[in-house]
């Protein structure tokens, strides 16, 4: 069985963007004057010419229209395979459908390093859980 190592990278369900109907202006991979996520060029099977990520990155940055605006980072080490530029022209699916279609990027770890990067994330139980602390401290 083959083992898929890519990690699509989404709106985390709590994030402020899909809380209380605030609305999406714009959306910008332009990280930097030098640094759009848009020029990752990716080819062959190697996967050359991927921008490489730190857990640190930003991936875009996003505006709401209440002017508020947030800087989504990639949380994964690894090459930058793709952004998803139909939510430029799109942003609404970035809260419609948050985790399919709205997906910000695809990241593919070091295949070294994506065994302990998966065991270091959290499943959707366990996210629910620390959801629900956060929301009992804060309450």
């Amino acid at each position: 069985m083959a083992h898929f190592r890519i990690c699509v990278i989404t709106l985390a369900e709590a994030h402020p963007l899909l809380q209380n109907g605030k609305t999406i202006k714009s959306i910008n991979y332009q990280i930097s004057p030098n640094c759009s996520r848009l020029q990752n060029k990716v080819s062959g099977k190697s996967k050359r010419g991927a921008q490489f990520l730190t857990e640190l990155a930003p991936l875009c940055r996003i505006s709401s229209t209440d002017g508020e605006e947030y800087t989504i980072y990639s949380c994964i080490r690894g090459r930058l395979i793709e952004v998803n530029e139909s939510i430029l022209s799109n942003p609404a699916i970035l809260q419609e459908k948050p985790s399919t279609e709205g997906y910000i990027a695809v990241v593919l770890p070091k295949f070294e390093e994506s065994k302990s990067i998966t065991q270091g994330l959290l499943t959707q139980k366990e996210y629910e859980e620390v959801l629900l602390k956060r929301h009992n401290n804060s309450a």
